[in-house]
């Protein structure tokens, strides 16, 4: 594996086919890194389609894209695979029928293997998760083995401390006071 690009990187351009709708003739979209521009992003990688754990993932993080709406996020899945796979996997699991965020197709793998997070003997995404502030800067990274679904309440956790801009300690959740607040208090 490559270095994984990390915080405080650009997150790189792209410019990628993706399913949005199981509707004929409305199932695909170009979307480029600046479709989003001005906005906080999550992009969140699995390995391959048709697979186990990843439906279990995309389910979750479709039950949650209200949360990230709320908070200003745009979310979008991706993998390697094309956008027709996307697209009839799609149509062929009920989980993922009703999706309200598009599937980015990585097929030349070329934003995956930007990114760091290509695998190298199989050709695949890590299940890696991207944190992008408006301005397009990567501030969280997270990357799991290829067995193990990510927890999509944790990722809306770190979205929220980041967009407080304020130190969060640990297991801080929204609606807590942060350390910001505690220090300015004793310096008072």
């Amino acid at each position: 594996m490559s270095k994984v690009l990390s915080i405080g990187s650009p997150f790189p351009a792209f410019k990628k086919k993706a399913v949005v709708s199981i509707e004929k003739g409305k199932e695909f979209i170009e979307l480029t890194n600046e479709t989003k521009e001005g906005q906080w992003t999550v992009m969140f990688w699995w390995p391959k389609d048709f697979t186990f754990v990843c439906p279990t993932e995309i389910a979750e993080f479709n039950k949650k894209h209200g949360d990230f709406v709320d908070r200003d996020t745009v979310l979008i899945g991706a993998s390697t695979d094309s956008e027709f796979v996307h697209a009839a996997w799609r149509r062929d699991h009920v989980d993922l029928r009703g999706l309200k965020f598009p599937m980015l197709a990585d097929t030349s793998k070329s934003l995956a293997e930007e990114l760091g997070i290509l695998d190298a003997e199989e050709k695949i995404a890590y299940r890696a998760t991207f944190i992008i502030d408006p301005q397009g800067i990567i501030r969280w990274v997270s990357v799991y083995d290829l067995n193990v679904g990510r927890n999509v309440q944790e990722v809306l956790r770190v979205l929220d401390a980041l967009q407080t801009d304020e130190l969060c300690p640990c297991n801080w959740n929204k609606g807590q006071e942060t350390l910001t607040v505690q220090l300015e208090e004793m310096n008072n």
